[in-house]
């Protein structure tokens, strides 16, 4: 109980702790993300810091307030871009959706061009692309945000503030316009949150150890020179005017061609004098230039369906398996439509078959557009067999585009089986949690290389802040070491906590884990297949970081959540453990649905960090006891 109490003072704090580009926040207790869904007060008032695509950074609605100051009529809110292109994307999102709704809305753009003053000519104008709207239609654009993830990053807006002498990081909550109603949608990550306080602006590599109180290390991590003492012994970041030659350092990482990439290389990685060899993505041929950078994981995302859009004949396309949501909702919403299939086994693919056999038939054009899978899938962890949808998609001419953020190219080598493969860089490749990035690969011997190739080449647009490229460069630089250990950390917690599950042959009298979804155990087959392999044909590619439990009453769920010692919250992928009740927080406005597919309202999921195992195993065993305790009570009381 002290240390659910020690959680509570945390709630609504960045998380990393005293971030000020922090990408998640501090949820410590299974009642804190209900109210956080339900925009209860007692949440939603001590709120600093979100995950970036659900909630809008203090220094972006700050900048948004100067500008709908400044450009907009009473009663207009603002969404910022980074781009025209981008801004125009979202104003024809913004008036398609309420056409479709009923009636189009108005909605304009302004360009606003900021620039240093005189003595500062090193530092160069920064464009901003304002979209400007009715107030009440804010949750429609914020949509646009959540499910694109392309308008600006907390840091493009920190460095237009500063160009605009504004105070960065204010403590004062945001004040909403004369002319603004209020606003209460259904779903809490499309709505505006009434902000407090504000995080300091200098971003440290500060994470609380597992187990470890924050009040324990708050007196180190607010020490002055705490954050320059951090950049300066482990940061090394690139100079701002390196940001080109760190994104080339992401490219050449993430298409596998250098010869040498350990963190002692960092200063060559992206230089014209880095030694580059065959990839090792499992396909000839790769090259930096098959690899192409975007704001977030979404971002690659959207654009890789944008890009099918824009090469291949319309039609649907499939999701295929159970993804993170706004996948989903990226394929519903632009284009003609999603068939889904969201269960991602084996006998799907059989359903799949005869709908393409189906389609085929009825047109001459192919049955589908494309095929959207995760590998393996977010929460549950399934891995879809990737040689068999091939197949497919060469015989009825659709293309593939695998998510490999869980799995990673270290663990598993999908490109062989896709024509595009993206990530969100913001989870494990950076493992920080301080800033967004998300990528897209080609696969240069796919069938539709040439035309995804010259589309690419012709409509890409460089929306990436130079400043977010030169963190995540620095983050990325020991990714492969730290993916290693996280992988053997988690594995050594799902052995132990299925041993102690219904899953176990002998599982303990009073049980209180149900499953254990862990892709060792998911699916096994199919991802087994896409292991990489060592030169003797022996897997050597782990099982990830990410794992899902669901246990065998409510009760126990919540006991074993708010007894984790560990930060709770959204994302994953992170250095430190992390945990959530994903359910609640991705699917609360719809429940019912998220289990029709397997996904149960009191599913918690782990993402694995560094932390020592023995620590790590001993925190997760508290919890686990702290969970059958409930089980048992629950079964004396009904005895």
């Amino acid at each position: 109980m002290v240390l659910q109490n020690e959680q509570q003072h945390t709630l609504g704090m960045p998380v990393p702790p005293f971030t000020a580009h922090a990408i998640s926040v501090s949820l410590p207790t299974w009642e804190d993300n209900v109210g956080y869904e339900e925009g209860e007060k007692r949440v939603v008032d001590v709120m600093v810091s979100g995950y970036p695509r659900f909630f809008i950074h203090l220094s972006i609605q700050k900048l948004a307030r100067i500008c709908e100051q400044k450009f907009g009529a009473l009663g207009e809110r603002s969404l910022l871009c980074p781009t025209r292109r981008i801004a125009e994307q979202c104003r024809e999102f913004m008036i398609d959706r309420s056409a479709k709704a009923g009636s189009p809305i108005p909605v304009r753009l302004v360009q606003f061009t900021i620039c240093p003053e005189d003595d500062e000519t090193s530092t160069p104008c920064r464009e901003l692309h304002i979209v400007l709207f009715p107030g009440d239609q804010f949750p429609l654009a914020k949509q646009f945000w959540q499910h694109t993830g392309l308008c600006i990053s907390s840091r493009l807006a920190e460095r237009c503030l500063s160009m605009l002498h504004e105070e960065v990081g204010s403590p004062k909550a945001p004040v909403l316009a004369p002319g603004r109603p209020p606003v209460k949608p259904g779903n809490r990550h499309y709505s505006a949150k009434s902000i407090g306080k504000s995080p300091p602006t200098s971003p440290t590599l500060a994470h609380t150890p597992f187990g470890r109180r924050l009040a324990e290390q708050a007196p180190e991590l607010l020490s002055k020179d705490h954050d320059t003492y951090v950049e300066e012994r482990y940061g090394r970041n690139m100079p701002p005017e390196s940001a080109a030659a760190a994104k080339r350092a992401m490219r050449r990482r993430i298409a596998g061609v250098l010869v040498r990439d350990a963190p002692s290389d960092w200063s060559t990685a992206g230089g014209h004098e880095a030694e580059l060899g065959p990839s090792t993505r499992g396909v000839e041929g790769v090259t930096e230039g098959d690899v192409f950078l975007f704001a977030t994981g979404m971002s690659a995302i959207w654009k890789a369906h944008q890009l099918a859009l824009a090469t291949r004949p319309a039609g649907k396309s499939v999701c295929f398996g159970f993804p993170y949501t706004d996948t989903l909702k990226i394929l519903e919403k632009w284009g003609p439509g999603c068939h889904f299939f969201g269960h991602g086994l084996d006998k799907d693919i059989d359903d799949l078959e005869k709908l393409l056999e189906k389609e085929s038939q009825l047109s001459t054009d192919p049955p589908i557009l494309s095929l959207f899978t995760e590998f393996p899938s977010n929460p549950l962890l399934r891995a879809a067999d990737l040689p068999r949808l091939r197949k497919l998609a060469d015989k009825y001419n659709f293309l593939i585009v695998v998510d490999e953020t869980i799995g990673n190219f270290v663990n598993v080598e999908v490109l062989p089986y896709a024509d595009i493969v993206v990530s969100s860089l913001s989870k494990v490749f950076s493992g920080d949690a301080n800033v967004m990035g998300g990528s897209l690969v080609l696969n240069p011997q796919g069938r539709y290389y040439p035309a995804l190739k010259a589309h690419m080449a012709a409509h890409y647009e460089d929306s990436y802040f130079d400043e977010d490229a030169i963190y995540m460069e620095r983050n990325s630089r020991d990714f492969r070491r730290r993916i290693h250990t996280i992988d053997a950390n988690t594995l050594a917690v799902c052995t132990f906590l299925r041993s102690r599950s219904l899953a176990d042959p002998h599982p303990p009298a009073h049980a209180a884990v149900r499953d254990v979804y862990y892709p060792k155990w998911e699916t096994a087959h199919n991802y087994d297949r896409c292991r990489v392999r060592g030169p003797d044909g022996t897997p050597v590619g782990g099982y990830g970081g990410l794992f899902s439990l669901t246990f065998t009453s409510a009760a126990a769920s919540r006991a074993f959540f708010d007894t984790l010692p560990c930060m709770k919250g959204p994302s994953l992928g992170t250095n430190f453990t992390l945990a959530c009740p994903y359910t609640i927080l991705a699917h609360y406005a719809e429940l019912d649905w998220a289990a029709e597919w397997g996904v149960s309202s009191d599913l918690v999921r782990v993402s694995v960090g560094l932390e020592e195992r023995e620590t790590l195993l001993k925190g997760i065993e508290n919890a686990l006891l702290a969970a059958e305790a409930v089980v048992e009570a629950e079964s004396s009381a009904t005895a």
